[in-house]
């Protein structure tokens, strides 16, 4: 005979033993709603509390849709359903037919917000005792799970960001009873040191129990009296803890405090690119307005230059040596042609020319001119001048001759 059973076999066993219990059949249970989560098939998931003991319930789409409104987390309510067991879990959960609230907002939610209340009414939660983050942090130190998603995730934005930081990992417990103490001890350590610009606190998302080591007052005094800023980045973007409040920067998740503490080294880049071109163009813009006065002011030195002004005064002494030479042509050409003129007339008047045309010149023997026949006398000698010669002659008688008629 087998003595021993498989898990599977056990798994049925108790699932039987479960289901033949009628106090497990149709059961009421008075709890504190906790980690709620509406599933996209419609089921409704959450667990249900007290100071003591949690139990895991479900409760399907059919019966969702039955309710008024969906329960938030801290609700007390009254949940009727049924035990049963979920083998591959290996988990007991109650599967909740009907959710009827049953008052209050819960005891730990009570407590949140008593010291929540406590705490602003002291001002530490004020706007104006937060201390600004340097632009360019040069040594971070995160408190947080060595071993949790919420390290890799800083870890991996801050790579993709300004991987020039450094990055101290002080290791501590997010949940439970000793996470308190343990937070408080690794955030005592650093801000005693001067190598420490940022303080990151993170952990992921989870249920208020999850997170409630974050709500304790001790580590929020603390966080207050650092004198290194202090991020908090614990939980989802709708969780919020009282490290929240009263630390120097909140942030919705671990990877959103990454963000907010470094610059984007591609956003950086670009604006100094930017920056670059705009400054190029300014430059290029400075230097061509230069350019242009330094064009325009060596102009005006060449007006004023005594090199132009001396070319200018020899093209001008060029230009009336010219006019002087032209007018000098002029005036001889005038007067060459006056003297040909004269010339002309002079040779019209010339005795020559009388000559030429057949006239004679009579003169005496003392040279004067014979002009009639009363001054000449028989054997008087003569000289008679033509065009092309003298030649003596002597007067045989004086008597005037009878005019010729025409």
């Amino acid at each position: 005979m087998n003595d021993h059973l498989s898990v599977s076999e056990l798994a049925e066993y108790i699932k039987a033993l479960v289901r033949q219990d009628d106090v497990l059949a149709g059961i009421s249970v008075t709890g504190e709603i906790s980690n709620p989560l509406l599933a996209k098939s419609g089921h409704f998931y959450f667990a249900l509390k007290d100071a003591k003991a949690t139990i895991s319930c479900v409760m399907w789409r059919f019966a969702v849709q039955k309710l008024i409104e969906i329960p938030r987390e801290g609700d007390q309510v009254i949940v009727h359903g049924q035990i049963d067991f979920y083998a591959p879990r290996g988990q007991l959960q109650l599967v909740a037919t009907v959710i009827r609230p049953a008052g209050g907002i819960g005891e730990i939610y009570r407590r949140f917000e008593e010291t929540k209340a406590r705490l602003e009414a002291e001002g530490l939660f004020a706007a104006e005792r937060k201390r600004p983050l340097p632009p360019v942090p040069r040594r971070i130190a995160i408190i947080t799970s060595a071993t949790g998603a919420a390290l890799r995730d800083f870890l991996r934005v801050l790579r993709q960001r300004w991987p020039l930081t450094d990055v101290l990992l002080v290791p501590s417990l997010v949940q439970g009873a000793e996470a308190p103490a343990m937070l408080q001890a690794a955030l005592y350590r650093l801000i005693g040191r001067d190598d420490i610009d940022v303080i990151v606190l993170a952990r992921g998302g989870g249920s208020i129990e999850d997170l409630w080591a974050f709500n304790d007052e001790g580590l929020a005094r603390l966080i207050a009296a650092s004198p290194i800023p202090v991020v908090s980045g614990v939980g989802h973007e709708t969780d919020f803890t009282i490290a929240d409040f009263v630390a120097d920067v909140r942030a919705p998740t671990p990877t959103a405090a990454a963000a907010a503490i470094v610059p984007d080294a591609a956003t950086l880049r670009q604006g100094i690119d930017a920056s670059i071109e705009h400054l190029s163009a300014r430059v290029l813009q400075h230097i061509r307005r230069h350019r242009v006065q330094i064009e325009h002011a060596r102009q005006r030195l060449q007006t004023q230059s005594p090199t132009l002004r001396l070319r200018q005064q020899r093209q001008s002494v060029t230009e009336l040596q010219q006019r002087l030479q032209r007018a000098q042509q002029q005036h001889r050409q005038r007067r060459r042609l006056l003297l040909d003129a004269l010339g002309q007339q002079l040779q019209a008047l010339s005795p020559h020319a009388v000559l030429a045309r057949g006239y004679a010149i009579v003169q005496g023997a003392e040279g004067h001119l014979i002009r009639s026949t009363a001054q000449v006398s028989p054997s008087m000698p003569l000289t008679v001048e033509v065009a092309d010669g003298r030649f003596p002659v002597t007067v045989t008688h004086n008597s005037p001759s009878p005019p010729t008629s025409s």
